[in-house]
């Protein structure tokens, strides 16, 4: 079985699905680009005077530590050195 999804952009992009690294490499890669992401956004709400910013400041808190704890139980070092999980 030789599945592959689409080349949108990047060769970088491909994921071989019948490919135990490629999976994982990509959903690592996915991974800790949503949680630099959430993260960017903790910090520009914090940065601000929003009416309800401390509850989406929980919210994605929570949601990066979620990610963090699946990246942790599953073994996924992939974060750069200024995330810790």
């Amino acid at each position: 079985m030789d599945r592959h999804i689409p080349p949108e952009g990047d060769a970088d992009d491909v994921v071989q699905l019948d490919q135990h690294d490629s999976v994982r490499t990509h959903v690592c890669r996915r991974l800790s680009d949503e949680v630099t992401q959430l993260e960017q956004r903790v910090a520009s709400l914090k940065r601000t005077r929003a009416p309800h910013a401390a509850l989406i400041i929980a919210t994605y808190q929570r949601m990066i530590d979620r990610k963090k704890g699946f990246m942790q139980s599953w073994g996924l070092k992939c974060l750069g050195s200024s995330s810790k999980v």
